[in-house]
């Protein structure tokens, strides 16, 4: 019995032996672990502030999607001074800063570590129209209406037209005209301008300034489309199957094509040509 109580504490003792080796490399690799992370977290730290990763000047940014605006005007846009360091730069605000410009819809701005720099993604607000607003108010020197220009986007969307020309004086700028205010044809613009960029008749203004008559004036003359209603893209259609009334008809001859009736379209003649109008 001795023997066997000897055999157990020493066993015992090897055991306990070994457990305190165990602890003792697991406390030696928690410190090597730590030591590494604490190593890796200072590497990156010291690389961060290196004047490596610094923006020298506007070059470092890289600037895509833009058509109208060039790479110097987005630059030119962006509150940043230089040398900045890349880490201080927020992106996020600098897209947010960007997305308050109205001649800009989408903004993704981010880091690029090798070469350090920026890269900006915009979409742009694109001009379709000239607009121009005759309903402002009366200027107290003259006593006449103060007139208002600037551009249209496909929704609707009035941009001002120096936001463009002040950092892009050669943008070419769109050939149709709107005459009206934009709070009186905005709800009917996006459907009216997708009808008519589709139609095959050349519009060359657009004159909302009488709410109940919406007059074109067109490559076939001047059509009045009486107050835009549900008929307006039926009237657009009448409109395009006209499209070889010069044929028929001399275009100085014709004071207006009346399509108020998009069912009945009348053309009326120049009274000092014909004193009625004529039924197509």
């Amino acid at each position: 019995m001795a023997g066997i109580v000897s055999v157990s504490r020493t066993d015992l003792e090897g055991r306990r032996k070994k457990l305190r080796q165990r602890r003792q490399m697991k406390i030696i690799q928690a410190i090597w672990q730590t030591m590494a992370v604490s190593s890796l977290a200072g590497g990156l730290l010291w690389m961060a502030t290196q004047p490596i990763w610094v923006l020298k000047t506007p070059k470092d940014i890289e600037v895509s999607g833009n058509h109208l605006l060039s790479r110097e005007a987005i630059q030119s846009l962006l509150v940043l001074s230089y040398p900045q360091s890349l880490w201080r730069i927020e992106p996020h605000r600098i897209a947010e800063s960007l997305k308050q410009q109205p001649t800009i819809t989408q903004v993704s701005v981010n880091r690029r570590l090798f070469p350090p720099g920026l890269i900006v993604q915009i979409d742009e607000r694109v001009p379709v129209a000239i607009a121009q607003s005759r309903r402002e108010q009366r200027n107290a020197d003259t006593g006449h209406k103060k007139v208002s220009v600037g551009l249209l986007d496909a929704s609707g969307v009035w941009i001002p037209i120096e936001k463009y020309t002040s950092v892009n004086p050669s943008l070419r700028l769109p050939s149709l005209k709107v005459f009206g205010s934009p709070e009186q044809y905005r709800p009917y613009w996006g459907q009216l301008y997708q009808a008519l960029s589709q139609s095959s008749v050349n519009v060359k203004e657009i004159d909302f300034q009488d709410p109940t008559n919406l007059i074109l004036k067109t490559e076939l003359g001047n059509i009045h489309l009486g107050a835009p209603s549900s008929l307006l893209l039926e009237k657009i259609k009448v409109m395009a199957q006209m499209r070889n009334l010069p044929a028929q008809l001399n275009p100085s001859q014709i004071e207006y094509i009346d399509l108020k009736n998009p069912d009945l379209p009348l053309v009326q003649m120049n009274q000092k040509q014909q004193a009625n109008s004529s039924n197509l």
